[in-house]
């Protein structure tokens, strides 16, 4: 990856350190799903270290309920090679590593060996559990005041 400096002259961006320091979890799994990639922000979202994700399933953020839709989506994308998601961002639940549930947003994207083969699945996720729960108080505080008025015209009428 390349940008250009102030002077315009290329500058080298470190992905390495890039990934490290990014305020959203960057997360790559293997083809069989394997996390292969988990960086401090992962670590923050979800409560595993790097040394407790690496090498496990996806399934330790994946709730229960979910896992089968995930797999199956999963093995699709590794069979075909492509991906139905492209570029959309995708809200799921997930789970943190004390049980409690976390509503997240991420993006993912192919990564491909040099013969084109799939070589893994990175997601860029962002925990929006806050901005989800704010959103559900909201919609039920819409739902009372939809129903008090709906009540006061049939009392009025």
């Amino acid at each position: 990856m390349h940008e250009k400096t102030a002077a315009g002259s290329p500058a080298v961006v470190d992905c390495e350190q890039l990934v490290a320091v990014i305020g959203d979890a960057v997360i790559l799994s293997d083809p069989a799903g394997a996390i292969t990639l988990w960086n401090a922000a992962a670590e923050r979202m979800f409560g595993f270290s790097a040394d407790e994700a690496m090498g496990k399933s996806l399934d330790i953020i994946i709730p229960e309920r979910q896992r089968q839709r995930h797999w199956d989506g999963y093995e699709k994308t590794m069979a075909t090679g492509e991906t139905r998601y492209g570029h959309d961002l995708l809200r799921v639940p997930a789970v943190h590593k004390d049980g409690h549930s976390l509503s997240i947003a991420f993006t993912v994207a192919l990564l491909r060996g040099t013969d084109g083969a799939v070589t893994g699945i990175v997601a860029v996720v962002r925990d929006e559990t806050a901005r989800w729960t704010e959103e559900r108080k909201l919609r039920r505080r819409l739902t009372e005041l939809e129903a008090a008025a709906q009540a006061g015209v049939a009392t009025a009428g």
